[in-house]
């Protein structure tokens, strides 16, 4: 695997991942420590709709903060600010035109590694491909 990709799968698997799993164990009233035993009363008591608008309002706010997180990794070396992240000793944001657009898209990292399901960013990248289209003047088959 390509060291950008490494990144992009560690980062995905460790902070998207991870906490969606956290999320769902949560609304499942999985956890046993007695400080989150308040929380898991109060989700406990959400209607099914209601779980489903937390869930969105989780998934939205990892993404906004992914984002911003590689942005800054981004501005960090461009800059030469001194916080770099390597793998297998290359440094990942001079492999990249951008980071913070790395999680986005059909082929991105969250849809190709990410365990959750991606439908609502698959649903996004199809939004902007034909708004795209629509402004440069493309039909979908390549025809002006």
């Amino acid at each position: 695997m390509k060291p950008l990709d490494t990144f992009g799968r560690f980062f995905v698997t460790n902070l998207r991942d991870k906490s969606l799993d956290n999320l769902q164990n949560l609304l499942d009233g999985h956890w046993k420590a007695p400080e989150l035993q308040s929380l898991q009363s109060k989700l406990s008591s959400f209607s099914p709709d209601e779980r489903v608008v937390v869930r969105e309002l989780v998934e939205t706010l990892l993404t906004d903060a992914m984002h911003d997180l590689l942005f800054a990794f981004q501005e960090s070396h461009d800059c030469s600010s001194g916080i770099e992240i390597t793998v297998n000793d290359a440094p990942v944001a001079a492999l990249s035109d951008g980071l913070h657009g790395e999680i986005f898209g059909e082929d991105g990292w969250i849809v190709r590694f990410s365990k959750h399901p991606a439908e609502a960013e698959i649903a996004r990248s199809r939004r902007a491909e034909e708004d795209i289209r629509r402004i440069i003047g493309e039909s979908d088959d390549g025809r002006d």
